[in-house]
């Protein structure tokens, strides 16, 4: 179960950008838009310098009763997230993030982020190298009466 962050987990992937002057209203219109619950937030040169997410906008906008349309993303933005590599291990993404209770995580390089790792594409692609390893298991107990 050695799979990289990239190709493995996520590829190809188009990541959801917001500005930190944007407001907290536009953001969950593009989460809502992209069908996706969380946001990279980039400076002008679309360097990474934030991550919001669902759970910042419920906690910080929602539970307060703050008028979404006039906070901005810079001020509930998680700054200078943590973030993966492409060639960081799944199982090592995994461990981030239970060990930091985070659901989504960015794919740098060169300080630009080029995918988003989500906890479903985690366990997506944990869920599939186990049922191989169950495969391969059986087969080498069992012969050829499950597998090939």
């Amino acid at each position: 179960m050695n799979q990289k962050i990239i190709p493995d987990v996520v590829n190809n992937q188009t990541v959801c950008t917001v500005k930190e002057s944007d407001t907290a209203r536009a953001a969950a219109e593009a989460m809502v838009r992209e069908n996706i619950a969380a946001v990279i937030v980039t400076d002008d040169n679309s360097s990474l310098i934030g991550i919001l997410t669902e759970r910042d906008l419920a906690r910080q906008v929602v539970a307060t009763g703050a008028d979404a349309s006039k906070i901005l993303v810079g001020d509930i933005m998680t700054a200078n997230p943590d973030t993966l590599t492409p060639d960081d291990s799944a199982g090592d993404a995994l461990e981030l993030m239970h060990s930091r209770n985070y659901r989504h995580l960015p794919v740098a390089v060169d300080g630009r982020c080029v995918a988003m790792v989500s906890i479903r594409d985690l366990y997506r692609t944990m869920k599939a190298a186990l049922e191989e390893d169950i495969r391969e298991t059986e087969a080498f107990v069992f012969g050829d009466r499950y597998g090939a």
